[in-house]
């Protein structure tokens, strides 16, 4: 039987590996420089807010006005022209991948996270990584 006998440069390579493994991982799983934001989508347009925005956004769709709050840290829609209002019936969105949609009126609202203004975008990164991206 052949007995494995470990050299000092097997240990400095495992040890590197580990180490590679360990930053790699550090840097794909941080969450460093994002927050949490409100995303409104209408028809060709677009509103990003901070969570903790107190806002009220009138999104144009093909049916008409659609009346979108943003207090509290909750989004909701308050109105809309469609004629079976679930989107008002489903009340506030708040955590991180929920979100809402009117469906005939184009609009959908998500909750996210994005970096600040001003970071550099990476090739690929959409910025938000919302439920509905």
């Amino acid at each position: 039987m052949h007995k494995t006998v470990f050299k000092p440069l097997d240990f400095g390579a495992l040890g590197l590996a580990m180490s590679i493994t360990v930053v790699v991982t550090v840097m794909l799983y941080a969450q460093r420089g994002t927050e949490t934001r409100i995303l409104i989508t209408g028809e060709g347009d677009q509103w990003i807010f901070p969570q903790d925005a107190a806002e009220l956004v009138i999104v144009p769709g093909p049916l008409g006005d659609t009346l979108v709050s943003v207090q509290d840290g909750k989004a909701r829609v308050l109105s809309s022209p469609c004629t079976n209002q679930t989107c008002v019936a489903a009340g506030a969105i708040q955590a991180h991948g929920q979100w809402l949609a009117c469906l005939p009126n184009h609009v959908l609202v998500s909750i996210g996270t994005s970096r600040p203004e001003g970071a550099a975008d990476e090739p690929g990164d959409r910025g938000l990584d919302g439920a509905a991206w």
